[in-house]
């Protein structure tokens, strides 16, 4: 077993993880002992009778490389009130309660369910739902203002949907500590519309002979009516945006921008303005297409984006060294450390030049295939989150107007 963990090796592409864990009209008592007999063989080391699930199988060597014991797992210690309230008050949940509850409480109390709201720190905000399963779950520490992240408490649909970035429902001994094999769960996360970030999770939760391969289903449901509830109040923050930026528009004597504070479009004068530019930062240069170099200007709850210098260039320096870092030098200058493998990515495409790579190019010198497209595509968009509009896509590439300088 290297680097300590299980050693469990997938044979399966995670696309083809199957969602739900149990299988209309199985036998659960049968299939919970025989999950119990897996659970105790691959974590002593054994040969399982069958090996788990994909994400259980990532979970539990992801528990077992952090040194994450399962008895380690029983020890919960919940927030105190403070700041259970300071988290609720803070997290955009709060606005999207009353549609996660009318869509899932009423059916959760009659099933015998309990519902929990948890943030992305998988701490849980809310519970609701059957008073007997919420007296069992405080007595397994399942209680608002407590941690329910995957490497505080083991395998848990809560915190393994945060790291798994998906729906994960879980059934008897495929949670990692034994204390919870008489629960199912069933969560799935919810992003920010805006920026695409995780923002929590919803779960329902309940005895492990309750489960259904339907709860999947009816949580991604509510989770989908809930991030269209924040997409709706995004829409209506931008038009406010846009009502309060049209004079400033009309008197910009040039082309402009207004965008939010994530930078999404409100309004625009003198140019045919994109859906979206990078998110905006005080005295950080964006290149906006058809624009050219700009540096945003606080705006209230917005920004003001418009061309500085006429014809100014961008110049990006990149030390490669034993600490990689990025400068970009325009009518501002900043400077960002570099992960390995972003400074590796970078790397490339200072190589690459104007021509670019395109995902299958840039995995293969990443990692020495043509088939981690999908991890390439993550790392450029966190890249991006960084960098702004200095990088280009289709293909990957330094945007036009950008001059490169490798230092190494």
């Amino acid at each position: 077993m290297a680097g300590g963990s299980l050693g469990i090796v997938s044979t399966e592409p995670r696309s083809a993880d199957r969602l739900t864990a149990v299988a209309s009209g199985v036998d659960l008592s049968r299939h919970a002992r025989l999950l119990s007999r897996v659970h105790d063989a691959v974590l002593s080391g054994q040969q399982p009778p069958v090996m788990p699930r994909d994400v259980v199988a990532r979970s539990w060597s992801r528990l077992q490389a952090g040194g994450v014991t399962p008895d380690h797992c029983a020890d919960v210690e919940p927030a105190d009130f403070a700041e259970i309230e300071e988290r609720r008050t803070r997290t955009a949940l709060r606005s999207v309660l009353p549609e996660l509850r009318n869509t899932l409480t009423q059916v959760a109390d009659d099933a015998n369910f309990i519902v929990v709201i948890a943030d992305a720190d998988g701490v849980l905000l809310w519970r609701e739902g059957s008073r007997g399963v919420r007296k069992a779950a405080d007595a397994l520490g399942f209680t608002e203002g407590a941690r329910w992240a995957e490497q505080a408490v083991g395998t848990n649909a809560i915190g393994t949907a945060l790291v798994e970035d998906a729906a994960v429902q879980l059934f008897s001994a495929e949670h990692y500590a034994p204390s919870h094999h008489g629960w199912s769960c069933t969560g799935s996360p919810v992003h920010d519309p805006r920026t695409g970030d995780i923002l929590g999770v919803v779960d329902i939760s309940g005895s492990a002979m309750s489960v259904h391969p339907t709860t999947v289903a009816l949580v991604r449901t509510a989770v989908r009516l809930a991030e269209a509830t924040l997409w709706r109040e995004h829409t209506a923050q931008l038009e406010k945006l846009r009502g309060r930026a049209a004079p400033l528009l009309a008197s910009a004597g040039g082309p402009a921008l207004v965008v939010d504070q994530h930078g999404w479009v409100a309004g625009a004068t003198g140019i045919a303005a994109p859906e979206r530019l990078a998110t905006p930062s005080q005295g950080k240069p964006l290149l906006v297409p058809g624009l050219g170099i700009c540096v945003p200007e606080p705006l209230g709850d917005g920004w003001l984006v418009r061309r500085r210098v006429d014809g100014a260039g961008l110049q990006v320096e990149l030390d490669l060294g034993a600490s990689p870092r990025v400068t970009v030098c325009g009518d501002a200058n900043w400077t960002q450390a570099l992960s390995p493998r972003h400074a590796q990515i970078l790397r490339v495409l200072a190589v690459a030049g104007t021509g670019g790579v395109d995902a299958a190019s840039l995995s293969e010198a990443l990692f020495g295939d043509r088939e981690h497209v999908v991890a390439v595509r993550a790392e450029v968009s966190r890249l991006r989150k960084t960098l702004g509009a200095v990088l280009s896509t289709q293909p990957y590439r330094f945007a036009d107007g950008v001059s490169v300088r490798v230092l190494d």
